[in-house]
Parts: structure tokens; C-alpha cells; sequence
């Protein structure tokens, strides 16, 4: 049975100070902060069991945190990563594009833009290659926007 590597978290005083500053800012964001708590208790001499329950985290994270630390850095083990992710379809030229689509006047026949009009229209104007009349909803939605009846904030 393979043992876990636990790595000792050994705090210079200017960490440690550092540490002490970003915390009472406050201004980091909430996983940010944890992960300095993470530090400061590991640095007291803390097990990751009495950090992960004192903290309400996982005892993976208290581990990665360390091991953070000591790889690469006090950077390193506060601040994110990148995450992976399929890039966005739509840029915010785009966006306005798709909303100026959906305050201009609706075609023939039509009382109102439908998702799947404004779909079928962003993507013969060239707007996008592709997009879902779903993706237009979302997108509508968080811009308060309506399909033809008024348009807000645009």
C-alpha cells in the first residue's frame, strides 16, 4: 500500500505576514482566502484532518494545497489556474449583432423574432458559423433583452 506525501508547509515571516495582509483585505475571492487560511493553519503545524473540518473543505484539497506551496510557490497556491474549457462561440460584437438582430423589425409575416429566426439569421448574416436558438435564449436572458416587443439595456 503506497503512502501519501505529505508536504510540510514551513512559512517564511514575510509569507507569513503577507498571508496575514491578504486575509484581513479581504478583497481576494472566497477560495482565495481559504487557501491562505489552508497555509497559515498547515504553517501552525495542523493536520490536513483538522484543516479540512475546521475549514469545511476536502482533505484533497488541503493535500493539493500544500503540495502547491512547495512545488511552486505562495503564488501559485492562492491564486486559480487556468481551466480548460471549449472556447466561446460568441464574442461581444457578436452579442450585440444577435440583439441588434432582435430589435430590428421581425420578418414578413411575423408578429416577433423567434430563438430559432434569430439562430437561422445571425448565422446567414455571418454573425456565427453556428449557434443554437438556446444559446440565444441564454444570452438574451442574462442581457435583459426581449425579441422584438422592447429592447432593454442595449
Amino acid at each position: 500500500m503506497s503512502r501519501k506525501v505529505v508536504y510540510p508547509v514551513k512559512l517564511s515571516d514575510k509569507e507569513r505576514e503577507e498571508l496575514d495582509r491578504y486575509l484581513h483585505r479581504g478583497t481576494a475571492k472566497a477560495r482565495s482566502l481559504n487557501r491562505a487560511r489552508m497555509l497559515l493553519m498547515a504553517d501552525e503545524g495542523r493536520s490536513d484532518d483538522y484543516i479540512a473540518d475546521a475549514l469545511k473543505v476536502a482533505k484533497s484539497t488541503v493535500a493539493r494545497i500544500r503540495g502547491r506551496y512547495c512545488r511552486e510557490g505562495l503564488e501559485s497556491a492562492l491564486k486559480e489556474k487556468p481551466r480548460s474549457g471549449a472556447p466561446l462561440k460568441i464574442d461581444g460584437r457578436s452579442k450585440a449583432q444577435i440583439v441588434t438582430i432582435a430589435c430590428s423589425k421581425p420578418p414578413d409575416g411575423r408578429s416577433r423574432w423567434t430563438l430559432r429566426l434569430l439562430a437561422d439569421k445571425a448565422v446567414e448574416l455571418n454573425v456565427v458559423d453556428s449557434i443554437s436558438h438556446t444559446t440565444i435564449l441564454r444570452m438574451l436572458k442574462k442581457m435583459r433583452s426581449s425579441r422584438g416587443r422592447r429592447c432593454i439595456g442595449v
